[in-house]
């Protein structure tokens, strides 16, 4: 199975050059956007920074009423847009929160382990695994 993975989470530095790098893929758009981003980083309670990423769970897809969700060959849920009727089910049960959409969009977005995000890390904390 592909997806992305935290290497260590302690030298994250809150750049959220993560978080711009795949609102950028997914939206085009060069305005940052927090709130269209498929990867978090948050900011605890005690001050620690947590970064979520999507684990591949299946949970959005199992949810799906339209069947618009389904797992590739390598693993990874992807979301046949064609498909998608724009209820924003997946989006609700994503246990990360990492399931997003914009207001003007006919579908959400969510990780596919493309890598942009790692490729922006300043850090090198991410990366693309088999598992």
């Amino acid at each position: 199975m592909k997806k992305l993975k935290v290497t260590d989470q302690s030298l994250c530095m809150n750049c959220l050059a993560c978080e711009w790098a795949c609102s950028t893929a997914f939206y085009k758009d060069r305005a940052y956007g927090h709130d269209l981003s498929c990867i978090k980083v948050d900011v605890k309670d005690n001050g620690d920074l947590k970064t979520k990423v999507c684990v591949q769970c299946g949970k959005c897809a199992k949810n799906c009423e339209a069947g618009a969700i389904s797992q590739n060959p390598k693993g990874v849920y992807m979301i046949n847009k064609k498909l998608c009727t724009n209820c924003g089910k997946c989006v609700e049960v994503c246990p990360f929160g990492l399931i997003v959409k914009a207001e003007d969009k006919d579908s959400p977005s969510k990780c596919i382990a493309c890598g942009i995000c790692a490729k922006a890390c300043p850090m090198d904390i991410l990366e693309i695994v088999e598992s």
